[in-house]
């Protein structure tokens, strides 16, 4: 989509956001402008469908009380610091930008609009006036790998991944940690797309690691793409970011659901309270914003009760499959005991034994 389009778009968008305040009295409180930066359509049913839902949370929670504007299908880069900068010269006073590689962008436009606040998305740059947020979305990929580990015949796993960042790096570690605690010989072979969403590139990833040997996919791409290689050829498979049931009825077994309402709310509340600061959050299973969508009948209820178990072992501490002792590619020890701080995982750059990138 060029630019201009872009405009375009978010003149329709905050034109169609304002209807609901024709006819209000000239005294009433202008509403909160809040503006949504996203990296694809809000049609992708993986990544920026979920975001779209918890824009639509904050909509429902708060009625008239805030105009909303999106921008889909944002590349990241040079062009995606055209769009914030135009949302914040079109007065937002909150805008929120949901994809890993506008972190510069919305780091420097926020230096330049200092009474805009700003929030990113799985970043780690922040400002007086730009805040970071994440999931801990390896926690829903434990879940996800011990699954694995009892389900696939092969004992290989086939990982779609986009980009090496630590938060993509994490994820695989933990599935394939969680998958080796239900069979030690268990393998992770990963193959990277350089994507967040390209459907037809995230299909031939998957049908390259089946031919490899994996008889069981996971991804960290955002279109139901590979779920349907899989159920065309009677594999198994998980979502990504949000249920995607539908697409693949028999191979979906369940997926990690990225639920954003509580975090839009709770940062939209701040900044009618004028409690707004700028922070740093990561929320997961304990917070609400990571799920789990319907486990497939397909699973077994043995597996079903384990997987539950350690979903409620996360909310309360007692499990994390980043606990010692952990040995990387090399075989050499990362980990003898212990658990890794959350410094240590934001900031992973090694793979676990067992892992072939």
């Amino acid at each position: 989509m060029k630019l201009i389009s872009r405009r375009n778009v978010l003149k329709s968008a905050a034109a169609a956001s304002t209807l609901p305040l024709l006819g209000k009295s000239a005294f009433a409180m202008d509403p909160v402008k809040v503006a949504f930066v996203y990296l694809g359509p809000i049609g992708d049913h993986g990544w920026t469908y979920a975001h779209e839902q918890g824009r639509q949370a904050a909509i429902a929670k708060f009625g008239d009380a805030i105009s909303t504007t999106i921008v889909e299908n944002v590349a990241e880069g040079p062009d995606s610091e055209r769009v914030i900068r135009r949302l914040a010269e079109e007065g937002n006073d909150l805008i929120f930008t949901c994809s890993f590689g506008y972190m510069n962008p919305t780091l420097k436009v926020a230096k330049r609009f200092k009474d805009v606040k700003f929030e990113h998305a799985t970043g780690y740059k922040r400002a007086p006036n730009m805040s970071t947020y994440n999931a801990r979305f390896h926690e829903g990929r434990a879940i996800c790998g011990t699954i694995a580990g009892h389900m696939s015949k092969s004992g290989t796993a086939g990982y779609i991944a986009s980009f090496p960042i630590p938060e993509v790096v994490m994820g695989i570690n933990a599935f394939t940690l969680a998958a080796q605690k239900v069979n030690p010989d268990f393998k992770t072979n990963v193959l990277w797309v350089n994507s967040w969403y390209d459907p037809p590139k995230e299909a031939d990833a998957a049908t390259a690691l089946i031919d490899q040997g994996a008889d069981i996919i996971t991804q960290h791409t955002d279109s139901p793409a590979a779920l349907r290689v899989c159920e065309e050829r009677d594999l198994l498979a998980f979502g990504q970011s949000w249920d995607m049931t539908s697409f693949a009825p028999k191979a979906h077994l369940t997926a990690i659901m990225d639920i954003w309402g509580p975090y839009y709310i709770d940062r939209i509340q701040k900044v009618m309270d004028k409690k707004w600061e700028s922070a740093d959050t990561w929320w997961g299973f304990k917070e609400g914003i990571v799920a789990l969508a319907p486990y497939n009948e397909r699973i077994p209820a043995d597996v079903v009760a384990e997987a539950e178990a350690i979903r409620e072992g996360i909310i309360d501490g007692s499990y994390d499959v980043f606990t010692g002792p952990i040995k990387d590619q090399s075989g050499t020890v990362r980990l003898a005991e212990g658990r890794l701080t959350d410094g240590d995982l934001l900031s992973m750059d090694w793979y676990v034994e067992g892992v072939q990138s």
